[in-house]
């Protein structure tokens, strides 16, 4: 479903942010609800999120290089924490609290209101632990300076807590004012939810496969479903002006890598018509991993090569999706080849690859008919070794430009298979995965930081992630 970020009929606190309503000391919570909503684009692009995309090489640098040439990324989360993530937090105060609660209750039901903050909140905070592993999450948000470090596998525990525990608590009565992004429709708040929650099950599949397994067909079979349809995708239609879609920002310094457009034109990928401004048939990319120097000449010699997004997806006005249709069926795709449940995993990985060329508007039978039936891409069936790599790659691709999704699915199945650039300027020469914590925290923070350290080995690039089993 399109959230359309219009100010106007239905969405009238878009406007209201920063403003105190009939002069209360207490928040508006429709417009924390907003605040936040306006927020979620920021989740696949700029900043960190925007690095995460170089690293899983969804995209290259064609001047400024030293992202893509793993130099350290310090990047500290309280901007994050201290924005919209506890603006989701303040509305769960806001409602919970009996001396705030009937004053919330204005804007929509307490519990419906707790429980889409709680969702957007898990969403929120699951990025923040996939960039960095272990991190504040139960003292987070609590006015606590010096907050523990948690484990990640405790803080997915929660997550996954929060997001089944939110679809429950939904009372299903009237619609909560704020809601851009479903208009007060709980039963899209219940897929988003479920979606989302099998998305992080199959990210605990090496590590936990027992608790990946449960969580998964829990998610899959909770109230309100999944998605299913295109028409039930999670996506943000901007409308421009003071909300731009974020990429929109993402200007010339950056384009389509050339590990994606050889992949999609090598397979007549029609996606390559909306992933970038195809010269033709061809999309261009831009090598990965080139110097400054290296990067200005082969830019200056190959004008063809195009920036991110075709220009339809990277309008102020255009549609951003944040989980979509494709991203589900390729889940549940890769959750029957596994054996967790016994669904037909071809069949829906020919419908996830069919649906994501109709989300991005360039769906042709005849190419799909060949497209479906390439070497490269034709599952065998019957639980064949080479069926994984192909669902894991499809997803990859499913999530572009969504860069922290795409490099958790990366870092997790090592699919597809990136060749580091040979210019890296990281100690390993590898691609990171992970960030190393913010340096602020040494400085404020530093009994809880050497804890989290010392549990989880090292604090660099090269640290695995809980659920990043090799």
């Amino acid at each position: 479903m399109t959230a359309a970020l219009f100010v106007g009929a239905g969405c009238s606190d878009f406007g209201d942010i920063n403003v105190n309503p009939n002069a209360s000391t207490v928040p508006s919570t429709s417009a924390l609800l907003t605040n936040a909503l306006t927020a979620l684009g920021g989740s696949t692009a700029g900043g960190a999120n925007f690095s995460a995309g170089l690293y899983t090489q969804y995209f290259s640098e064609t001047q400024y290089t030293d992202n893509s040439l793993y130099s350290n990324q310090d990047v500290d989360w309280a901007g994050e924490m201290a924005g919209s993530i506890y603006d989701l937090q303040n509305i769960i105060n806001i409602n919970s609290d009996p001396e705030t609660a009937e004053l919330a209750a204005l804007n929509g039901s307490n519990n419906d209101q707790i429980a889409i903050a709680r969702i957007l909140k898990a969403y929120r905070m699951s990025i923040l632990t996939d960039r960095y592993g272990d991190m504040p999450y139960f003292e987070a948000l609590q006015g606590n300076t010096q907050p523990v470090f948690d484990s990640q596998e405790d803080i997915y525990e929660d997550i996954f807590n929060e997001l089944d525990e939110a679809v429950s608590q939904f009372d299903m009565v009237g619609k909560v004012k704020g809601d851009i992004l479903f208009d007060g429709d709980i039963e899209q708040w219940q897929k988003f939810a479920n979606s989302f929650r099998l998305i992080l099950a199959l990210r605990v599949s090496e590590v936990n496969p027992t608790l990946g397994a449960a969580q998964f067909n829990d998610a899959l079979n909770s109230p309100g479903g999944v998605i299913e349809d295109n028409s039930e995708n999670v996506e943000i239609t901007y409308p421009g002006g003071a909300f731009k879609n974020p990429w929109f920002a993402i200007g010339a310094d950056q384009g389509v890598s050339e590990t994606v457009a050889d992949f999609l034109n090598a397979n007549n990928d029609q996606r390559k018509f909306a992933f970038g401004n195809a010269a033709g048939s061809t999309l261009i990319g831009v090598p990965y991993g080139l110097t400054r120097e290296d990067a200005i000449a082969w830019t200056a010699a190959n004008s063809g090569w195009s920036l991110i997004l075709n220009n339809a997806y990277r309008g102020e006005a255009s549609t951003l999706f944040i989980l979509t249709a494709a991203d589900v069926m390729l889940a549940r795709s890769e959750a029957a080849y596994l054996g967790w449940t016994s669904e037909d995993y071809v069949q829906l990985y020919e419908d996830a690859i069919a649906a994501s060329w109709e989300q991005w508007g360039v769906f042709d039978g005849a190419a799909y008919g060949n497209y479906i039936a390439d070497a490269d891409i034709a599952l065998a069936g019957g639980g064949a070794a080479a069926d994984y790599g192909k669902i894991a790659t499809q997803r990859w691709l499913t999530f572009y430009p969504n860069g922290p999704q795409g490099w958790s699915e990366w870092r997790r199945t090592g699919f597809p298979v990136l060749i580091p650039t040979p210019e890296a300027v990281n100690t390993t020469g590898e691609i990171p995965v992970r960030f190393p914590f913010p340096s602020v925290e040494y400085s404020y923070n530093k009994t809880n930081i050497d804890a989290a350290v010392a549990r989880m080995g090292a604090d660099t690039d090269a640290t695995n992630l809980w659920w990043d089993v090799d």
